[in-house]
């Protein structure tokens, strides 16, 4: 059997492309309607103040400087030939669609570039911006990247969300219905979540016309709600081996054609509290591999898909 039990996006670039492709992720300076005040100023409970990003819009560095900054490292590190560009930071729809048109159009000028990531809401996808995104797919590579987080709608209340499961789903049909590329991301640990329903959200979210998963570790970062809590005691941080077991389910559950673009969170070391394990990323996926390999199992498995060649 293959080392990896599970399609990983550089196996799945590789195929695309014939070379190596990797992700350079970037700040646009956007903001996100969860901070702004139109859903709430608070954002979600796991969010710190650079929204997931890099933080290199404030630290001034341009667009243009990050993308360039961004192929020169994974040239040197990885040898890579292309790249995709993944706008992370906050919501990367959440702007007037000719500024977003530009901001993508930026990314696409550089050679070598050969598409787009664009992480969003899926309550940030109007007709106009999945107009210009469907446009956009038919000469380049487009992945909407869409946070859930979880299918509970009492988990979505808890974690100040600010959408429901079917406004998701909605998402997902209407920009798979446009041609675009539609990756899911899921978190692992939130508070009041357990191993079921993990399980269930992994069942929930199977049948929809998704390509691919990111599945996070939960963390807690400075200056976010999470804090508060953790350090009133109200959310105790999972063990590694309680996420591998996790992630080995959602796995086992989801479509063998997904493809997994990452299994477990990159916390900035100066923003986090806790758990320490999560900066140690090689251990995590190590951890992952061999709860695979113990319980022979691999993704896709409950559909009855045969193990990755």
């Amino acid at each position: 059997m293959a080392a990896n039990r599970y399609l990983s996006f550089n196996q799945y670039l590789r195929s695309r492309f014939g070379y190596r492709v990797q992700k350079i992720t970037v700040d646009a300076g956007l903001s996100c309607p969860n901070r702004d005040g139109t859903l709430s100023r608070r954002g979600c409970i796991f969010c710190d103040r650079l929204g997931s990003g890099t933080g290199a819009w404030r630290r001034g560095e341009s667009l243009a400087q990050q993308i360039s900054m961004g192929m020169e490292r994974q040239r040197r590190r990885y040898g890579a030939r292309g790249f995709l560009v993944y706008f992370q930071a906050f919501t990367n729809t959440y702007a007037p669609v000719e500024r977003l048109r530009r901001i993508y159009e930026e990314a696409l000028q550089f050679p070598g570039v050969v598409g787009i990531s664009i992480g969003t809401r899926p309550d940030c996808l109007g007709d106009e911006v999945l107009d210009l995104l469907e446009e956009m797919a038919n000469r380049c590579m487009v992945w909407v990247e869409l946070g859930l987080q979880s299918a509970h709608e009492v988990t979505l209340r808890k974690i100040n969300r600010g959408h429901d499961f079917l406004c998701f789903e909605n998402a997902v049909k209407e920009s798979a219905r446009r041609g675009l590329l539609v990756c899911v991301h899921l978190i692992v640990g939130l508070p009041g979540e357990g191993p079921e329903e993990i399980r269930q959200t992994a069942h929930r979210i199977a049948p929809l016309p998704l390509h691919g998963i990111k599945i996070h570790s939960l963390y807690v970062a400075r200056g976010t709600a999470l804090e508060e809590m953790f350090l009133r005691g109200d959310y105790l941080p999972w063990t590694r081996e309680a996420y591998a077991e996790s992630v080995c389910d959602i796995l086992e559950r989801v479509p063998a054609q997904w493809v997994v673009q990452r299994l477990t969170g990159d916390p900035p070391r100066e923003e986090l509290v806790a758990p320490s394990w999560t900066l140690e990323k090689g251990r995590t996926l190590e951890a992952i591999q061999q709860r695979l390999e113990a319980r022979d199992t691999w993704q896709g498995k409950i559909f009855g898909s045969p193990p990755p060649e």
